[in-house]
């Protein structure tokens, strides 16, 4: 009895000293994301600091953000990095500034192919706060910048190292935002977690109003915090102009960035998933290795995508393709062909049940006289992109209980 009694008590207070060592779990949760490819720099050669303006989904009691060399082929020095409330024109609000670390030190070497994650910053924000993160990159030869090139924020560069200044002294604006991956909050609710709006130009928000947050992700962010029940979801927009399904474009094949911008993403649970429409594109182009597109291989490929989804717990919500060209477009084989791809397609994300939950952007976009194309009303011009009413009419399309299960 003795004996048991002092096994007992050995058990007892290693059990009360491993638990006082381990580590206490805190909670990140994704807040703000963007995808990266390669991006050629002007001459290859940097001394520069890159300010870009990012806008939060979701707040919360401190914030770390990941830097990126993902598309690098030779390591990337970073010297300095802050961040800070922006103030407008590339501008931060004084007293705000705070400088990012990695490993407590202010610089940070990223290796080839790589990304780091700063120190946590103690710096509380509130969902859907704007903030600025600059990075400075000394003098050294880049020979692929990791960029997501067409942002819908202006990003401001400048010669030096300007990363704490107020004003950045003869900055120039770009679309591209540089070197940021993404920002993660530290929450204290449990329930937080992230929604992942994954698919090509169309989630990217191509050609909604510059610096307003027009895009359907930003849209679905705020009616998800309009709602009580799904107040503690946050949305990140891993959408990528050009992009697509099968075969790498502009960026990396959604085959191959599936893992980085959706599984990595801390606190994902939902993926809000909608693309194809540039590998059905590619039909219209000749010697590209679409032609001989079938649909089968576009369901093969998102079934792959849901699959690879649920192994980590995410479910999926298939989202139909919209509907593309002018209404006077000449009725080719290859036109025919594009036509009965995208109907196809859509049939299948309708009524496979692949998907965990299906949005219909298409019927809630095209135009009822003409169904193969926009709504006037929601066409940005071109016949294959939203304007801002047609990317609110996606983002009311998408049912809330889906987020709820």
């Amino acid at each position: 009895m003795r004996k048991l009694l002092f096994v007992s008590a050995f058990l007892l207070c290693a059990t009360m000293s491993a638990s006082a060592a381990a580590p206490s779990q805190e909670m990140w949760v994704g807040s703000w994301a963007n995808s990266v490819m390669v991006t050629p720099l002007k001459d290859g050669t940097v001394d520069r600091t890159f300010r870009s303006v990012v806008h939060l989904s979701l707040g919360g009691s401190a914030i770390r953000v990941a830097l990126t060399n993902q598309a690098g082929t030779t390591p990337l020095r970073i010297g300095s990095a802050h961040v800070a409330l922006p103030a407008g024109a590339g501008k931060i609000q004084a007293g705000t500034d705070h400088p990012l670390l990695f490993d407590h030190q202010p610089s940070i070497t990223i290796p080839a192919g790589s990304y780091m994650l700063s120190d946590p910053l103690p710096m509380a924000v509130a969902a859907f706060t704007d903030i600025t993160i600059s990075v400075y990159v000394p003098q050294q030869t880049v020979d692929a910048a990791t960029c997501h090139p067409w942002g819908l924020w202006r990003t401001y560069g400048a010669s030096g190292d300007q990363s704490g200044e107020i004003e950045l002294r003869s900055a120039k604006t770009q679309i591209a935002t540089c070197f940021v991956q993404s920002v993660a909050v530290r929450t204290d609710d449990k329930s937080s977690a992230a929604v992942v709006t994954l698919g090509d130009s169309i989630t990217d928000g191509a050609y909604s109003t510059m610096d307003t947050n027009r895009s359907y992700p930003d849209v679905l962010a705020r009616r998800l915090h309009a709602n009580k029940k799904t107040a503690h979801l946050a949305v990140l927009n891993e959408g990528t102009s050009g992009g697509r399904v099968l075969y790498e474009g502009h960026g990396p094949s959604l085959l191959a960035r599936f893992d980085s911008d959706v599984v990595a993403q801390p606190g994902v649970r939902y993926v809000v998933y909608m693309e194809g429409i540039n590998d059905i594109g590619q039909i219209l182009k000749p010697g590209l290795e679409e032609k001989d597109l079938t649909v089968d291989q576009l369901t093969f490929a998102a079934t792959q995508l849901v699959t690879r989804a649920h192994q980590h717990g995410v479910k999926v919500i298939g989202g139909t393709v919209l509907a593309f060209g002018a209404r006077d477009t000449p009725k080719t084989p290859e036109w025919l062909r594009v036509r009965k791809l995208i109907n196809d397609y859509n049939d299948w994300v309708r009524n496979s049940h692949t998907f965990d939950g299906v949005v219909d952007f298409n019927k809630v976009t095209a135009d009822p006289q003409a169904p193969d194309t926009l709504l006037p009303a929601f066409d940005h011009g071109d016949h294959t992109h939203p304007n801002d009413a047609g990317y609110e009419a996606m983002a009311n399309a998408i049912r809330l209980d889906d987020f709820l299960n």
